[in-house]
């Protein structure tokens, strides 16, 4: 479908974080928008009342008008919709121009200057410091985000006189094959999910293939260590980079008082006295990353510093909901064994001579099945851990598959307990603890203010 021809943009899955961007950006372009979600959400809420068409009934018969003119309608759809949705049906049929919404970030790949940012986990934070830093620039830039960025109370940034577009590459359905990056971003490549990959390996080759779609010109910013082999064309640079080594990396790195401070070290030249926004060690890495794709753009050293000391960070990365001299508790999105293991050593840093509990609501029966080992052993760098039902998503129970598994596997003699997710508010209420998290990717930051009043009162 030529681009010009599109007037109306019908979203299947409207609601979710990725997707509602992609709403805005075609509101902003002055085309109708609508589409289905499940359930209605504070997000949906907030897209109807800047004027997208929701609603939350699977019946072609509610859709309205606008958006079954064949010749103008984009349908956009995710993943996670199951094949025999009715309404995906009923476009199908209908002989309709659908796509998933990594077709349509490829599409603006196509139109500017995309820098993107992938990997198993740091994606997220690393590519919302990018586009605050240089947004808040002289260079400006658009973004599509994979959470709510808590400066701009949004995932989304509009800048149309802007070549640059910044977006999160996500792998999962292999997604990120369909970006044409200018400059990319790895962050990690700790398999996950296997579902969809089967191996290991599958999940590596993924990421190489991802490399060669880097533009001829462009550069790839690659975490020193990952396993995966990139494959990148003879006009692309690869640069390294890590917390401590690498073409980009930290020096004089000055924890203490609630504050990290860093010299930020690039090919040519160092910007002394960076400070993170969101002062957690885990954000030294993925700022790095963030500033060497600003600095390869032509960011300022000023703009650099300016930008990450006024990070403000991500609804649900390292998200502190309590912070007194007797008590602390955060949520973090991390569900996967490496960003538990990296959100607990971050807090341990914090917060050296405290007891850490933790709440963790495992997501996809599928994970937990692949890496139940992984996650005890994450979690069994806690004090506590409380351990709640998983969070099935899209899937279905597998036989066998329950928390009990990493419950079991967890070391001997730690403190632990599982519980049902009505039981949370009760289990804190004892503030056995003086730091708590909770962590996973579910509805278990549903719970988060509600965790928050009990600890405080």
């Amino acid at each position: 479908m030529d681009p010009n021809t599109i007037k109306s943009v019908y979203f299947i899955g409207a609601g979710g974080i990725g997707m509602s961007a992609l709403l805005r950006y075609f509101m902003a372009q002055g085309c109708n928008v609508g589409g289905y979600d499940k359930t209605p959400t504070d997000l949906t809420k907030k897209l109807e009342a800047e004027g997208a068409q929701i609603h939350y009934t699977d019946n072609p018969d509610d859709i309205p008008t606008c958006f079954k003119q064949k010749e103008t309608t984009l349908v956009v759809y995710t993943p996670a919709i199951p094949d025999d949705h009715r309404e995906l049906t009923y476009y199908r049929q209908g002989g309709f121009e659908i796509q998933k919404r990594a077709w349509v970030l490829g599409l603006l790949t196509r139109t500017h200057k995309g820098l993107c940012v992938a990997g198993t986990h740091g994606k997220t934070t690393t590519s919302t410091m990018a586009a605050h830093i240089l947004h808040q620039s002289h260079i400006d830039c658009n973004a599509f985000l994979g959470g709510i960025s808590k400066n701009y109370g949004t995932n989304y940034i509009l800048a149309p006189q802007s070549d640059y577009v910044v977006i999160e590459a996500d792998e999962f359905d292999r997604s990120f094959h369909h970006l044409r990056p200018y400059m990319t971003v790895i962050t990690a490549t700790d398999p996950d999910h296997l579902d969809i990959y089967g191996t290991k390996e599958a999940y590596l080759e993924s990421f190489r293939h991802y490399t060669t779609l880097i533009q001829p010109g462009g550069a790839l910013i690659i975490h020193t260590g990952l396993e995966m082999k990139p494959d990148t064309g003879p006009d692309v640079k690869t640069y390294t980079y890590s917390r401590n080594e690498g073409d980009f990396h930290a020096k004089n790195i000055r924890i203490g008082g609630g504050t990290i401070l860093f010299d930020f070290v690039t090919p040519t030249t160092t910007i002394p006295d960076i400070e993170l926004g969101v002062p957690v060690s885990i954000n030294i890495d993925n700022g790095i990353a963030a500033m060497a794709l600003a600095w390869l753009n032509g960011a300022t050293a000023d703009e650099i510093r300016q930008g990450m000391k006024t990070y403000s960070g991500v609804d649900r990365r390292f998200d502190f909901h309590l912070k007194t001299d007797h008590m602390v508790y955060l949520s973090d999105y991390a569900h996967h064994p490496n960003e538990i293991e990296q959100s607990i050593k971050s807090v341990r840093e914090l917060y050296a001579d405290k007891r850490i509990a933790a709440i963790f609501q495992p997501h996809l029966y599928t994970r937990t099945r692949d890496f139940y080992r992984e996650f005890a052993q994450s979690l069994s760098l806690l004090d506590k851990v409380i351990l709640c039902d998983i969070y099935p998503a899209r899937e279905k129970p597998i036989p066998g598959v329950t928390s009990k598994l990493i419950y079991d596997n967890l070391r001997p003699g730690i403190d632990k307990v599982m519980i049902r997710k009505d039981e949370i508010i009760d289990t804190v209420s004892k503030k056995d603890f003086d730091v708590l998290i909770s962590l996973g990717a579910g509805d278990i930051e549903d719970y988060a203010p509600q965790i928050a009043k009990t600890l405080q009162t």
